[in-house]
């Protein structure tokens, strides 16, 4: 049984938590887990994170059980554009909601497989065996600097444009949805976080804290967040993570001598 645990904090410097998270068991088996962080400022931002939850979980909620891991794909990016549409034409509506837009990184899990949507820069990672490794890749203008070879990955790090998006949900008609699928070993763990927690929690910690299986999982969670906190928390920080438990027990925690 997947474990599931999510944490969305303000930070130290906005006023508004513009980031949205939701996860659920849903009736039919799956999980589905969302983390979007809204852009646009106060009203905008937070309303393009709650429409992108809000649509996502609306239109996963009445999937049929058994479905193919194609489907899964299609029904998760038919979701996503959906909620392209919703907040595009929301802004457009209202002066109020202009160009407001939305990361979005959502996980459809059908036991330990699944699949992975993404737009934007808040990711999705696999923690296993004491790595780190991303599954998404962010869009953004630095990054594309670094994959073209004009940056180089520490420059990436620092550079004072690295929160300028290429791509984001809501501020096109239409947008492209990267996919990834996912498989969980045991005793691996998911994480999707907004760029709060990356930009200033290294790949080291975030290896530290969440492959200390022995802490609860909420423990690990509000760990992570509290080391972005720690580091300056200059933007909304969420957390979410999906653990596939290792069931090995050992003979003395069985209370058996060895």
């Amino acid at each position: 049984m997947i474990k599931t645990v999510h944490v969305s904090h303000v930070g130290r410097v906005r006023s508004v938590n513009e980031d949205s998270a939701w996860i659920r068991h849903l009736e039919q088996g799956y999980i589905l887990g969302i983390v979007a962080d809204g852009m646009g400022g106060h009203l905008a931002g937070d309303t393009a994170s709650r429409l992108a939850v809000e649509t996502l979980a609306a239109d996963l909620a009445t999937l049929e059980s058994g479905l193919s891991a194609h489907s899964l794909t299609a029904a998760l990016s038919d979701a996503i554009l959906h909620a392209n549409e919703v907040i595009f034409q929301t802004a457009a509506r209202d002066e109020k909601y202009h160009n407001m837009g939305t990361t979005v990184v959502a996980v459809l899990l059908n036991d330990a497989s699944g699949i992975i949507g993404h737009i934007g820069d808040s990711r999705a990672y696999v923690i296993s065996k004491g790595t780190v490794r991303q599954l998404t890749e962010d869009h953004t203008l630095v990054n594309e600097l670094f994959k073209n070879g004009q940056i180089s990955k520490e420059e990436r790090e620092n550079h004072p444009r690295r929160n300028v998006l290429t791509r984001a949900l809501g501020t096109d008609a239409e947008v492209k949805v990267d996919i990834d699928s996912i498989t969980l070993g045991k005793g691996d763990v998911l994480l999707l976080c907004s760029d709060g927690l990356s930009n200033l929690v290294t790949d080291e910690q975030i290896s530290k804290v969440v492959g200390a299986a022995d802490n609860p999982l909420e423990e690990r969670a509000d760990r992570l967040l509290h080391l972005a906190l720690l580091a300056g928390g200059d933007d909304n920080i969420t957390v979410a993570l999906f653990e596939l438990p290792d069931d090995t027990v050992s003979l003395s925690e069985k209370g058996c001598d060895a």
